[in-house]
């Protein structure tokens, strides 16, 4: 029973994005740095890479953001008025699925689920 969880879970997770080739990530929108909000699984259209921003204000890490971009993006930063301020917009980009997550529970479950399933397959063969 066990290992059929193993396998459904590999499939549920890794499968369809094979099949699509399109990339998941977690979006999350421009939001002060301190506000709480679970980020969203998203798929990205083709051709767009998972992506962290950081919104600073002089030295002040003050604005976050998650999601998917062009890879022509990535390395650009540029000026964003929120709220009446202006901020300056930093993307670090990854190409990996959720690699835009922060290294809590969601990245650390998603990995450990991949690695048992791996090893399920690998053992039952």
């Amino acid at each position: 029973m066990w290992q059929l969880l193993q396998v459904a879970t590999f499939f549920f997770y890794l499968v369809p994005s094979g099949l699509c080739g399109n990339l998941r990530c977690f979006f999350r929108p421009i939001l002060e740095k301190d506000y709480k909000l679970d980020p969203i699984v998203t798929e990205c259209p083709p051709e767009e890479v998972c992506f962290k921003a950081e919104g600073r204000f002089g030295n002040f890490s003050a604005l976050s953001a998650k999601g998917c971009l062009p890879k022509s993006v990535c390395s650009l930063e540029h000026d964003l008025s929120y709220k009446g301020v202006m901020y300056k917009m930093r993307y670090a980009c990854c190409d990996r699925p959720y690699c835009n997550s922060c290294t809590g529970l969601v990245a650390n479950t998603f990995v450990v689920t991949v690695t048992l399933v791996t090893v399920a397959v690998m053992v039952g063969s």
